[in-house]
């Protein structure tokens, strides 16, 4: 299990955007989105700052990590 909370779901969504989309986007296969946001994967921080901006949100919002 992650060590973090991810809601890169909810944020994709809210753009409306699909997982292919978004993939297509930060230039990842579909299968990583999917990990993403079962939490079973830690992105890069490269990545991690790419889908932050692809969803037009800061990346504390969308990787929430415990204090």
């Amino acid at each position: 299990m992650s060590e973090y909370e991810c809601r890169l779901k909810e944020r994709r969504l809210k753009m409306g955007l699909t997982q292919e989309e978004l993939a297509t986007k930060v230039g990842v296969r579909r299968e990583t989105i999917i990990r993403l946001e079962a939490g079973k994967y830690n992105p890069s921080l490269k990545l991690a700052v790419d889908l932050a901006r692809a969803v037009q949100a800061p990346l504390e919002e969308v990787f929430i990590f415990p204090e």
